[in-house]
C-alpha cells in the first residue's frame, strides 16, 4: 500500500471512528498537498506527500515555539499530538551515527575541503537523506566538519 493510499484509508477510518483530531490533521495534509499540486503543477505521489508532511511538521514546531512563549499550553499539547499523528507517515529517521557516516563519506569524496563546499555536499546527500532527518541539523554538522 502506498503512502497516499494509506492516507486516504486513514481519513476514512478516522471518519468512521469519529476521531476528529486525527481526521482534521489528515485532512489538513491532504489539502496542503492538493494546494501544492495546483500551485506548483506537481504530480500526486508519495514523495510529494512526504515533502508536504515534512512542511506541516515544521510549521507546527514553529507554532509550538510561539505558543510556549505565549503560555498557551493547551495549544502546545494539541500541536504535539498532531505532530505525533504526522510522524506515523514519515520514514524511519536516520540515527546520529548513520547521518555522520553519510556526511563523512561525502566529505571524503571531495578534493577541496573548505566551507565553500557546503552546497556541493548538500546537493549530493539531500536525495539520500531527504525527509529522514532535520536538514538544519545536517547543514550545521557539515559546516562544523568543514571548518
Amino acid at each position: 500500500m502506498s503512502l497516499l493510499e494509506k492516507l486516504k484509508s486513514d481519513i476514512i477510518t478516522s471518519m468512521k471512528e469519529k476521531n476528529k483530531e486525527r481526521l482534521n490533521t489528515l485532512r489538513s495534509v491532504k489539502g496542503a498537498m492538493q494546494l501544492e499540486i495546483i500551485n506548483n503543477k506537481k504530480e500526486e505521489n508519495d514523495d510529494l506527500l512526504l515533502d508536504v508532511i515534512n512542511k506541516q511538521i515544521k510549521m507546527r514546531n514553529d507554532s509550538i515555539a510561539e505558543f510556549e512563549k505565549a503560555g498557551r499550553e493547551d495549544l502546545v499539547k494539541s500541536y504535539k499530538q498532531e505532530i505525533d499523528i504526522l510522524m506515523e507517515y514519515m520514514p524511519e529517521m536516520l540515527s546520529e551515527e548513520e547521518l555522520n557516516k553519510i556526511i563523512d563519506n561525502q566529505i571524503a569524496k571531495l578534493e577541496e575541503k573548505s566551507p565553500k563546499s557546503l552546497g556541493i555536499i548538500m546537493r549530493e546527500i539531500t536525495p539520500v537523506i531527504k525527509n529522514r532527518c532535520d536538514m538544519r541539523e545536517v547543514t550545521n554538522k557539515i559546516k562544523e566538519k568543514l571548518s
